[in-house]
């Protein structure tokens, strides 16, 4: 009869045991990553599990800085915004191109008549509308998906509306107003601004909490954090940020608010019990834009000059890894595969 000794025996079964319970920045969630790289012009489609760019798609010769990925992640959808920043002289793009993510092609385009600058495009989650800031016509463009025809607008009441959460019921939309420094509330059922928030002399960016009875934008003007509560749109608390915030997103328990801090080169993590920052992580130059992976493990933080995507270990706060991206590494998103 064979002997197995018991100290190799413990050892097998400790070792099998780490295996369970070890976090692993690998996905469990099968898809695609999705980087809009604004300074060539295309869009990168990366490999989570090799950790490289598989293609970049040509979006037509005029710069998009983010994009949507369809709930069945077949499709990507670019807004055309244009050569310059918010606010800023420059090109006005005026379409929207679509992206066959399989294929690696572009086969459909959405005009808006005129330049009008679209910047962020953001699925409805109940009708499966695409909402698209128009920010030249002070506005919210509804597309449908399928037929790729523009079905109506919402107007915005405010200059700059360039980026856009909706609620997880679809009832509320909020536009972050760059240049007033205002939150727009708009009802997406009744298509009309509710109300305007006064926040600060210029904002950027906009996220909500996963029950969405919160909503963040980060001032420019201080190193400081707006927790809006939604239930009555006012200023509910300010959060001290280690420089000017930009993009973020929270974890999908709930529990951290991720935040970009381009002048810094790091990414803030507040606790949104305690509403203060609990960890501050070092990433390349410039981080953007903030997309949490659907499996919780790991956050995804594009870095413009570097080029690179930081890969944040949400377990142990620290960088996993750096994918390299094209030039103006900007928006993010997921195409999950079905």
């Amino acid at each position: 009869m064979l002997r197995v000794p018991i100290t190799l025996l413990l050892l097998s079964m400790g070792l099998m045991l780490l295996s369970v319970v070890t976090p692993s920045s690998e996905p469990t969630d099968h898809g695609l990553l999705l980087v809009v790289n604004k300074g060539e012009q295309t869009l990168g489609i990366v490999s989570p599990g090799s950790d490289a760019q598989l293609a970049a798609i040509p979006e037509g010769g005029i710069t998009g800085h983010e994009v949507a990925a369809s709930p069945d992640g077949r499709t990507a959808y670019v807004p055309i915004y244009g050569n310059s920043g918010v606010g800023r002289a420059g090109t006005d793009g005026r379409n929207m191109v679509v992206i066959d993510i399989a294929g690696r092609k572009v086969i459909g385009d959405v005009d808006f008549g005129h330049g009008v600058r679209p910047h962020c495009a953001v699925f409805e989650p109940k009708k499966g509308l695409l909402y698209v800031t128009t920010e030249l016509d002070n506005s919210i463009t509804i597309v449908d998906p399928r037929t790729l025809k523009i079905v109506g607008s919402i107007p915005t009441g405010q200059p700059e509306s360039h980026m856009l959460a909706i609620t997880r019921d679809g009832r509320r939309g909020y536009t972050a107003n760059v240049g007033p420094g205002t939150v727009s509330v708009l009802d997406l059922q009744a298509r009309k601004t509710i109300a305007v928030i006064s926040v600060a002399p210029k904002i950027q960016r906009v996220s909500l909490s996963l029950d969405d009875k919160l909503l963040f934008t980060a001032d420019q003007t201080k190193p400081q954090l707006a927790v809006i509560d939604t239930s009555s749109n006012k200023i509910k608390t300010w959060v001290s940020l280690p420089g000017p915030g930009y993009g973020s997103a929270p974890t999908l328990d709930g529990k951290w608010l991720i935040v970009a801090v381009p002048t810094a080169n790091k990414v803030a993590v507040v606790d949104l019990y305690q509403m203060k920052v609990a960890h501050v992580i070092e990433v390349p130059s410039a981080p953007q834009f903030v997309l949490v992976r659907p499996d919780n493990q790991v956050a995804y933080v594009s870095c413009d000059a570097s080029h690179q995507v930081a890969v944040i270990n949400l377990s142990t706060w620290k960088v996993d890894k750096l994918i390299d991206a094209g030039k103006g590494a900007d928006g993010l998103a997921w195409a999950a595969s079905r």
